[in-house]
């Protein structure tokens, strides 16, 4: 599987991909915004839920909901069950070598603190850890609140004005002394793609871990943990169709047994006395108190949707999409795109000269366009090309040609109020 980019567009992917039908299945793309119809094009955001995840949640609630892993009666297990069958689904989606590699938190943010808090507790001075001047804040200050506890040292991958890294200057960031590269596989500023198979390489040779924050890849490409030979890999369910609070933390087995768990208390335990506590086997180790159900088994019933479109036809959707979206939006007098990479996918982020980002995203909801304006928490991205905020239209599996051509319609007509 390519490592670089999406995978490359198959028109016949494209011409069998049935768009209109795939937006029926997503109930709130029939609402109207001012009396418009719905543009939805802020997926990087929070993307919207098919039908089938908001049935399973609302089924499981109805008729089987019970605590799970405690209980010997029939709906605890058949919560259990059905919680499990979840995490063997994002096993599979991920090609995780086993199901005690996939843990359960609440988001990528807490996935990554769980990693900075466990991991990172073994780490101290002289030991480095390195991420990327792309990253989202959640892989930036969990690392800043190491650095000031344990005293490691914090490397910064520089980037290029197009948006993409500074692959020597990584090269050579790397020392012996690396315990740790955090990086984004897919920035959510910008859309640029990371190279995460050959930059892991590169970390294992000096002996460094990698950790792969995949919140903005995992529901545009196929992902294969394995593959790309990461230590760690994290995500959100919001992000992949499925419910909010609910994250994955994948690490390969013999990190996660040696992890000590970042928090204590219910179901992460064999046995308890007040002189000693005995942990659970993974994943348990590392899921403390009531684990998010629900919301596990809402991620189940996206992966399965998603599985059933296959993630090479909705990326080589999205890969042309985001094509035409480039091409579409450069044609809007005054329209600057920012971020130009030769990889990247499903972000189109831009400027128009005559209105601040904040203004654009007010006029163009009035014409039922939702995208985002403002730093979109990558501060330092913004700070590195100088600008205060940029417009960020991203798109998902539902996202229409035909959405662009309003999005497009409705800046036009932003240059004409402020012209």
């Amino acid at each position: 599987m390519p490592d670089t980019a999406a995978p490359l567009l198959h028109t016949s992917a494209v011409n069998d991909y049935d768009i209109e039908a795939i937006r029926r299945d997503f109930p709130i793309l029939s609402r109207r915004v001012h009396g418009k119809p719905l543009v939805y094009l802020d997926t990087a955001n929070s993307a919207q839920k098919p039908q089938a995840v908001i049935d399973a949640v609302s089924r499981l609630y109805a008729e089987d909901y019970a605590n799970v892993h405690r209980g010997l009666h029939s709906l605890s297990m058949a919560t259990t069950d059905l919680f499990e069958a979840a995490r063997e689904k994002v096993r599979a989606f991920v090609n995780a070598a086993s199901d005690k590699e996939i843990v359960f938190t609440r988001g990528g943010t807490a996935s990554i603190n769980l990693v900075a808090n466990s991991f990172g507790r073994s780490l101290g001075p002289g030991d480095e850890v390195i991420i990327s001047h792309l990253e989202h804040h959640s892989n930036i200050v969990p690392w800043q609140m190491l650095r000031d506890d344990r005293g490691v040292t914090l490397k910064v991958i520089p980037m290029h004005e197009d948006g993409s890294l500074d692959l020597d200057a990584y090269a050579d960031l790397l020392t012996e002394n690396t315990e740790l590269v955090a990086v984004t596989h897919m920035s959510n500023a910008l859309g640029t793609i990371v190279p995460i198979k050959e930059m892991a390489a590169q970390a294992h040779a000096v002996g460094a871990k990698m950790l792969v924050d995949g919140c903005q890849s995992i529901m545009h490409m196929p992902i294969d943990v394995q593959d790309l030979d990461c230590d760690f890999f994290v995500f959100s369910g919001h992000k992949l169709y499925g419910p909010s609070g609910i994250g994955v933390l994948y690490g390969k087995r013999d990190l996660l047994d040696a992890m000590p768990p970042y928090q204590g208390g219910g179901d992460m335990i064999k046995t308890v006395t007040f002189e000693k506590t005995v942990y659970a086997d993974l994943p348990a180790k590392h899921e403390a108190g009531t684990p998010p159900i629900a919301q596990a088994v809402g991620l189940g019933a996206a992966i399965d949707y998603l599985t059933g479109i296959g993630m090479d036809r909705v990326a080589a959707h999205e890969a042309d999409v985001s094509a035409y979206a480039a091409e579409r939006l450069q044609a809007v007098p005054g329209l600057t795109l920012v971020g130009t990479a030769p990889e990247r996918m499903a972000v189109v982020s831009f400027t128009l000269d005559c209105a601040h980002p904040h203004d654009i995203g007010t006029l163009v909801d009035l014409d039922g366009v939702a995208v985002r304006a403002g730093h979109h928490c990558a501060q330092p991205v913004m700070q590195r090309l100088d600008l205060p905020a940029t417009v960020r239209a991203s798109f998902g599996m539902y996202t229409s040609r035909a959405e662009i051509d309003v999005l497009a319609r409705a800046l036009e007509t932003v240059r004409k109020m402020f012209a």
